[in-house]
């Protein structure tokens, strides 16, 4: 009896938990509303809540790959661009109501990108390291040449009058939806035997994990909303190039996973904040503004691994977001 009481009140407490969640996200959305309709912010920060959102989504669906699995991959900016283009050409050539043509065109850029990651990553994961990481430059830079190289997806010069659908609506409501269906993944069996792999392969794969299939799922689901990025991303500047999305722009991506932390999904969604905002901040010493960003993202970078965030992480003072998810699989 005992037993079926702490039951009863761990679930009475997960469900006022979910009611606080929901709550501050409604609150969440209507400071934002309050922020791009008002006169708090310029006409060029405003311009970044999308990018930020779109970073967001980008950036936590890397850490799965990254953080999470634990292999290094440099092709996101190609699956961003498959969604891009598949969302592009759906919204160009079809006569659909708005909302439904927009929805459509973020379901079809995810699977298509979901589909050729499915592709590559069969052969491809079975690679580690720096060899993977060199493969997926390589694919990135493939679908680049091949965007350049077909009509349908305009050449060099890219797609144009693309309908501007984009906002800060579908965007943070697409975020939340990411944020929330990959942290769950994460905790579920699939994610801790995923998390497994990272660990130790070896172990993972002799007591009955298969490791290429859970490789290839957390794959997959990167590439899906890597796409749905993509989509947001062209329905918001209202053009495409395939110079747009070369490997400087998933180096982009995953600067921000490492800041934030490899497997931090908090961190990442902190980090992607702030490197979509730095520098619109160093506006105003454009002279120096590439420079000061470099300073900025290497002092970061030699914080984390320096002597005083250890001596934080040991007297329990360093903030929970900037901690890694490393908990081992029992």
């Amino acid at each position: 009896m005992k037993k079926d009481k702490k039951v009863t009140n761990s679930n009475s407490i997960f469900t006022l938990k979910n009611i606080i969640i929901v709550i501050c996200l409604i609150i969440g959305y209507f400071i934002l509303t309050f922020l791009a309709e008002g006169d708090f912010l310029s006409r060029q920060s405003k311009s970044l809540i999308v990018p930020m959102g779109i970073n967001i989504i980008l950036a936590v669906s890397l850490s799965l790959t990254v953080g999470f699995l634990g292999e290094l991959s440099l092709g996101h900016a190609g699956f961003m661009a498959i969604g891009g283009y598949t969302g592009a050409l759906i919204t160009l050539h079809m006569d659909l109501p708005k909302g439904l043509e927009f929805t459509l065109a973020l379901i079809a850029g995810g699977i298509m990108a979901a589909i050729l990651g499915f592709l590559i990553g069969l052969p491809v994961l079975r690679l580690k390291g720096d060899y993977l990481a060199i493969v997926t430059l390589a694919f990135g830079e493939i679908i680049r040449s091949v965007l350049t190289s077909l009509k349908i997806t305009g050449g060099a010069q890219g797609l144009t009058k693309i309908p501007r659908y984009s906002n800060y609506t579908w965007v943070y409501i697409v975020m939340i939806l990411t944020v929330v269906l990959i942290s769950n993944f994460v905790k579920s069996r699939h994610g801790r035997a995923i998390i497994s792999v990272r660990e130790n392969y070896i172990a993972a794969e002799s007591i009955g994990i298969k490791v290429s299939k859970y490789k290839v799922m957390a794959f997959v689901i990167a590439a899906f909303f890597a796409g749905v990025a993509g989509v947001f991303y062209g329905h918001n500047l209202s053009i495409l190039k395939p110079g747009d999305f070369d490997y400087n722009k998933s180096i982009e991506i995953l600067v921000i996973v490492v800041l934030g932390g490899m497997g931090n999904i908090k961190g990442s969604i902190i980090a992607a904040i702030a490197l979509t905002f730095l520098p619109e901040m160093l506006r105003s010493v454009d002279e120096f503004r590439t420079l000061l960003y470099a300073v900025v993202l290497i002092a970061m970078m030699l914080f984390r691994s320096s002597g005083f965030r250890t001596k934080l992480e040991e007297s329990g003072k360093l903030p929970k977001f900037m901690k890694p998810n490393m908990k081992r699989v029992k």
